[in-house]
């Protein structure tokens, strides 16, 4: 998703040169192609978007493969990137990356201050790793490589499955199937006070264009609009823009994970960009995308 993002964006901008690879033809996994592709393709700029990712669900149950391929991942192209001098890196994390319980909004400075949130905690000690790898190989090899770490994105072409997707794309699945389904209510997992900061993965891609000209600091930067809401706000905003007309419960023998997770975004903010694609226009445009694009296939 957040790849196609900035495919797109670059596209839109004007940019032929662009180098892209899907999963299925370049296992990123795997150090001996991604040494190969490198050193064939020599590109001068990389945006590391490419992750194992999911939702509390698929963070819980495949711990292994998410800190496992996640590792893979980052750590081939960081390395291969400094091999083949690459101008300028940008390494894209996420938000779980801060402690649990961290003060809020969540500075760049809360990094490793306490603990994470037990249920994804293999896939942010991966990210954390991949923003060290940066900073390590800026320190030792003087290599320009950043980090961004985004807050929760959704958007074009985003995961769907009824299992293993983030929230705001399940909960769009679901409140879609009962609306089709005549179903008296949707049951969403927790108690529905956690609250969640999203944004869409086009403004997503207009920040690392953003930033790839113009950050280069060591210190990671946030990403995000600096708002949030409630997970019941959110399943009753959804619920409003699929009209739907039954009810919304909560299973609160279901984890919640973190209690908040908003973003400090002053940092960004203050260098010039902020988001242009609010929550409401977003997900009327992601709901569309799965109505047009995602039923079939799923």
């Amino acid at each position: 998703m957040v790849g196609s993002a900035i495919s797109r964006n670059l596209v839109k901008k004007g940019y032929t040169n662009i180098i892209t690879r899907t999963s299925a033809e370049l296992d990123l996994r795997n150090q001996a192609l991604v040494n190969e592709f490198f050193a064939a393709e020599k590109p001068d700029y990389v945006f590391l978007a490419a992750a194992r990712v999911g939702g509390i669900v698929a963070n819980n149950t495949f711990r292994a493969d998410f800190i496992y391929e996640n590792l893979m991942i980052q750590s081939n192209i960081i390395h291969a990137s400094y091999v083949n001098n690459v101008k300028k890196l940008m390494f894209l994390g996420s938000s779980c990356i801060y402690p649990k319980l961290a003060p809020q909004p969540l500075k760049e400075d809360y990094l490793l201050t306490g603990p994470l949130e037990y249920t994804n905690e293999p896939y942010a000690v991966a990210k954390i790793a991949g923003i060290k790898l940066c900073e390590a190989y800026r320190k030792q090899y003087n290599c320009n490589f950043i980090s961004v770490m985004p807050t929760n994105m959704y958007g074009y072409g985003d995961n769907y499955h009824p299992n293993n997707s983030h929230v705001l794309p399940g909960l769009i699945r679901k409140v879609h199937e009962a609306k089709q389904n005549n179903a008296p209510e949707v049951i969403v997992w927790g108690t529905g006070t956690p609250k969640r900061e999203f944004l869409f993965a086009d403004d997503l891609a207009e920040a690392c264009f953003f930033l790839i000209n113009n950050y280069d600091d060591e210190q990671l930067i946030n990403v995000g609009t600096g708002k949030d809401l409630s997970i019941k706000e959110l399943a009753e905003l959804i619920k409003d823009i699929v009209g739907y007309e039954g009810k919304i419960a909560f299973d609160s023998s279901k984890p919640d994970g973190t209690p908040r997770k908003l973003m400090d975004v002053t940092k960004l903010h203050n260098l010039g960009w902020k988001h242009t694609i609010e929550l409401r226009e977003g997900i009327q445009l992601a709901y569309q995308d799965f109505v047009d694009n995602h039923l079939v296939r799923n």
